[in-house]
């Protein structure tokens, strides 16, 4: 039985957040100022991804890059939970309805996934569960 969408889309969250560490290539255009990270993408991208500092909630925004999910270029946006990096990919959700955020867990890294506003994001790090919720509920705002 072939695995469902969400489980490939899983394995590719967790390979790219693996391959940014390995290669050493976090992101694209370093910065911890959204209004330097979020203009970056205009004409890389046919969509302006959120981008929102979350330094003073202990999130430090480290910057950005171009990665590819799911057949298509999407946005990663870098941040930062203490010495732990997160990856939070984003792309359009065709259109689809808002969805709550879903936790998993894969390959021992910890996976949150929600859609809002006509973008889907999946954020996906070694922090704890809990935090990456919390993580995903600053970015829900």
């Amino acid at each position: 039985m072939a695995p469902a969408h969400d489980e490939l889309i899983a394995q590719e969250i967790v390979s790219g957040h693996i391959r940014s560490l390995m290669a050493n290539h976090l992101s694209d255009v370093a910065s911890t100022d959204q209004h330097t990270v979020k203009p970056w993408f205009d004409g890389k991208l046919t969509f302006a991804p959120p981008v929102v500092d979350l330094s003073q909630e202990g999130f430090p925004l480290i910057g950005g890059r171009l990665d590819y999910v799911d057949n298509k270029p999407v946005a990663a946006l870098v941040y930062q939970r203490r010495l732990h990096y997160i990856n939070v990919f984003i792309w359009p959700s065709n259109g689809g309805p808002d969805a709550a955020p879903v936790s998993e867990a894969l390959e021992g890294y910890n996976i949150l996934h929600w859609s809002q506003g006509g973008m889907a994001s999946w954020a996906v790090s070694d922090v704890s569960t809990d935090e990456l919720k919390t993580l995903g509920t600053l970015l829900q705002k």
